[in-house]
């Protein structure tokens, strides 16, 4: 009998049958957490990275897309928008943000969004673009198809967390957002995390 073992969430799993239209999404933290969780690379189990700081809670699930790698062809389209202080990605799976209406209690597990937009982060000279998302079929959220569309508090909400999550109140910020993009940069943003990603691992 052949064991049937569970796929690794970063590489066992596509990132969608109509990626980059369409993405899977493995979700790491939800809402209501306090303490950052993330995947271990070696073995796929969820793992405490550390606590929350202060009041930084992430205002949507969070997570990546299976099977992407930040690594030139992310850092070169950073290059190509200006962010003149970059030297390579970041050398995770891209991260996304998925909005949704519903109470979603625990991560590790797996959904389908649309993106639509996300942000040029630059953590320290790496690129670590950030995709916002809908969850598809959310009653709230699932018609937009474009960033331009959100409520502007909501980008500002999402812009906030990942500028000072971070941080402690009286340091200096150690990311910052160069852009704001919409759903059709998103998309070119995950196709080129697939072409580093089929560049380091194969496949």
């Amino acid at each position: 009998m052949i064991p049937n073992f569970k796929a690794h969430p970063w590489h066992g799993i596509s990132a969608g049958e109509d990626a980059p239209n369409v993405v899977n999404v493995f979700v790491e933290i939800v809402p209501s957490d306090t303490i950052k969780y993330e995947v271990d690379k070696e073995t796929g189990y969820l793992k405490v990275d550390r606590p929350q700081k202060f009041s930084n809670i992430i205002p949507a699930l969070y997570g990546f897309v299976p099977r992407t790698y930040c690594h030139n062809e992310v850092m070169k389209l950073a290059v190509e928008a200006g962010a003149d202080d970059v030297t390579m990605g970041d050398h995770d799976p891209l991260d996304i943000c998925v909005l949704s209406s519903h109470n979603i209690h625990a991560g590790g597990l797996l959904m389908e969004a649309i993106p639509i937009g996300g942000f040029k982060m630059i953590d320290g000279g790496e690129a670590d673009d950030k995709i916002v998302a809908v969850m598809i079929n959310d009653h709230a959220f699932g018609h937009f198809r474009d960033i331009s569309e959100l409520p502007e508090a909501e980008v500002k909400r999402l812009m906030h967390y990942f500028l000072t999550y971070k941080n402690l109140p009286d340091e200096p910020a150690k990311c910052r957002i160069h852009e704001v993009y919409g759903a059709e940069h998103a998309r070119k943003v995950i196709k080129a995390s697939q072409v580093d990603y089929s560049e380091k691992f194969g496949g």
